[in-house]
């Protein structure tokens, strides 16, 4: 009985237009309520221990240095960079756009932000050049999707902090599937433009490519500085998210010079409304993760698939099937809170990786940002190259149909993560 009041609650709410955060506070009340064990002092402390956790500050830190590369000319010139090296090739724009939604994804770890950003610089001129819209905003929308993936990403704080799974060791099995979901967006648009009749840019000399290396090297030495000093034990992920931020400050503002006052006080408001958010969410989930606790739905949801525990590859399957029918109606982070603390006994009592299941799980999460009714990039996406969801939904299918592919590549082969984790962390 404890389960349904807290689907019936929690699903209600988000279907009658109630905000995430506040669906979860309702149903994690309700379970109290129904248990007899309400009691406003156990909400606000978890409320306020929710907020307290000092990993968590990584997501601020982070979300801050994407905001202020945005707006401290750091994004332009990782474009530039791509365009160099790929714009005078067949199709060469949406390679680009490739290109760029790896090197984004290794600096902002938000899909919203990295498809806004390079949406609003890309799309344009991929349709002045003779590329279909729809397509185009498509691959922009399905390269978003790698920022999540590869470190730094936010989603995967909030997973290790969640389930006490090593935030290093996330970072470093997310590496390989990141670049395979570049590698299956490029032969998929490879195959789709053979035929377009679109304009190319001019070859860049070698001398315009060194001053377009030169210009960009600056934002392309920051993944590398935050994968080796983590790597290394230098710093921990927040104080990671605290360098990139200082660094991304020092090259907006005295390197490249862009990042002025005006600037700097958009990205520090745009970066307060994000958190408020991510952080409003997390400390709704630790009040349902308490009642839900005390009613013991994670050992019950455990019981129900326990038949399966036997078959890593079938409990798998129907986890990730589970969560992207959840990932249609839910924010990639309410998903990540909810599900967390459920999914991670099962996958514990199954013996299945519990690094290795957290990109999984975060790659299928994650593709509900590309499936409506919510699909968070989806709307971005649309937004910015100014097409109807429709029209989206028509130009974003194939690429989705890749991003499906390769998760259904990390199932059955588990081997893509784990073996390069170990290596990577010898």
């Amino acid at each position: 009985m404890s389960t349904a009041i807290f689907l019936i609650t929690l699903l209600g709410s988000i279907l009658l237009g109630i905000p995430v955060a506040f669906a979860l506070l309702v149903s994690g009340i309700s379970l109290m309520f129904f248990l007899d064990i309400m009691d406003t002092q156990n909400v606000a402390r978890s409320l306020i221990n929710g907020a307290g956790s000092f990993t968590l500050l990584a997501v601020p830190f982070f979300i801050l240095a994407g905001q202020l590369m945005n707006y401290g000319g750091i994004s332009n010139r990782i474009v530039n960079f791509a365009l160099a090296l790929f714009g005078h090739v067949r199709g060469g724009l949406g390679y680009v756009a490739i290109l760029g939604s790896i090197l984004f994804a290794g600096l902002s770890g938000s899909a919203v932000a990295d498809t806004a950003a390079l949406g609003a610089i890309l799309i344009p001129m991929m349709v002045k050049a003779g590329y279909d819209r729809n397509r185009s905003t498509g691959l922009i929308a399905g390269g978003g999707i790698i920022a999540p993936i590869i470190p730094p990403s936010i989603p995967m704080i909030i997973f290790g902090v969640t389930s006490g799974v090593s935030i290093l060791q996330l970072f470093m099995a997310g590496i390989v599937p990141g670049l395979m979901l570049g590698l299956g967006l490029a032969v998929a648009w490879s195959i789709m433009v053979r035929k377009d009749k679109v304009d190319v840019l001019p070859r860049k000399s070698m001398k315009e490519i060194l001053k377009a290396t030169q210009q960009a090297v600056w934002a392309l030495f920051l993944p590398v500085i935050i994968i080796v000093g983590l790597r290394g034990g230098v710093f921990t992920p927040t104080e990671a998210g605290v360098i990139a931020s200082f660094y991304a400050l020092f090259v907006g503002a005295i390197i490249y010079r862009e990042l002025k006052m005006p600037e700097l006080y958009k990205a520090l408001i745009e970066t307060v409304k994000i958190t408020s958010v991510v952080m409003f969410l997390y400390t709704g989930a630790m009040v349902l993760g308490w009642g839900m606790t005390v009613a013991n739905i994670p050992s019950a949801i455990a019981g129900l698939l326990e038949p399966f525990s036997d078959n890593q590859f079938l409990l798998l399957l129907l986890i990730v099937l589970f969560t992207l029918l959840i990932g249609t109606a839910m924010d990639l982070t309410a998903i990540i809170l909810i599900l967390t603390p459920i999914l991670m006994p099962i996958i514990q009592m199954a013996g299945i990786d519990p690094v290795y299941f957290g990109v999984v799980f975060i790659l299928a999460a994650c593709l509900g940002m590309l499936t409506p009714p919510v699909g968070t990039v989806l709307v971005v996406a649309s937004g910015v190259g100014k097409i109807s969801m429709e029209n989206m939904l028509r130009g974003v299918w194939p690429f989705l149909l890749v991003h499906i592919i390769v998760l259904l590549l990390l199932i059955l082969f588990p081997a893509i993560v784990t073996v390069p984790l170990e290596w990577l962390m010898k």
